[in-house]
């Protein structure tokens, strides 16, 4: 299969073969969808001094599916957010994102990898002081090639289905905690990732505005997103199909709830 390039607009450009081991090249990527997002097999993190964050980590994520990875501070589950989020590497083990075992990519191959499949949310929002929301969530798509004017667009459509739609002009500041969060989700998404992960995405926030961003995560859930959300709450973690326990760097439990009918 052919990869084309378009030089100027209207204008067919040449055709090169595609790179399969490339994960820039969009026609080199291998997903197959019923393959899971993301797949953790016999994964170790250990760091100077002999400790040991995870143990033996197995873990698979399929499409579509909303968890929660829950566990005590200490229990590993940050650890575990970096490598299925593809921040870090493991000492041990194999990590497969998107049908890419990520041991064989440059760290600027899997930079790539990770722009292109995984969306973030922090319990901190990270969100750029001074600019409007619709700038904030048009970064997610800062490497995407796009023009600005598209990228201004997508962030605009992200924002709607955010239930901002109002406040795309308001600036950080002019904005409730909530709102934030919100807009964070909606950076996350913009790019329409494989998988998001959010790292206590209620951690800063009051139980409303939490519920109501829970609501979002189960609302996008069922619009087709790949979601996990990593918590050290269980009352939150409950409230998601599966739940998947760690503790001292192992998973001790991995749980479904029975399908509502």
């Amino acid at each position: 299969m052919n990869a084309t390039t378009d030089l100027t607009p209207g204008t067919p450009g040449p055709t090169t073969a595609a790179d399969p081991t490339d994960p820039t090249d969009p026609a080199a990527d291998p997903t197959d969808p019923t393959d899971p997002v993301v797949e953790l097999a016999g994964v170790t993190k250990a760091y100077p001094g002999g400790v040991a964050a995870l143990r033996g980590v197995d873990l698979r994520v399929a499409r579509a599916e909303l968890l929660a990875i829950v566990g005590p501070s200490g229990s590993g589950k940050s650890t575990l957010l970096h490598i299925v989020g593809t921040l870090d590497r493991p000492t041990a083990g194999a990590v497969t994102l998107a049908g890419h075992d990520i041991a064989t990519l440059s760290d600027r191959r899997l930079s790539a990898l990770r722009a292109q499949h995984i969306g973030f949310v922090f319990q901190s929002f990270h969100l750029v002081p001074g600019i409007s929301a619709r700038d904030n969530v048009a970064e997610g798509l800062l490497y995407s090639g796009l023009p600005r004017a598209e990228r201004r667009r997508r962030a605009a459509d992200a924002l709607d289905r955010v239930g901002l739609a109002d406040r795309m002009s308001h600036r950080p500041h002019e904005l409730s905690g909530g709102q934030k969060q919100r807009v964070a989700i909606a950076r996350a998404v913009v790019g329409e990732p494989d998988l998001l992960l959010a790292d206590e995405p209620t951690g800063a926030l009051d139980s409303a505005s939490g519920a109501a961003v829970m609501e979002l995560l189960h609302d996008l859930n069922k619009e087709g997103a790949t979601i996990a959300v990593i918590t050290h709450d269980s009352e939150i973690a409950a409230q998601l199909p599966r739940q998947v326990r760690i503790r001292d760097g192992q998973v001790v439990a991995d749980v479904r709830a029975a399908a509502k009918r």
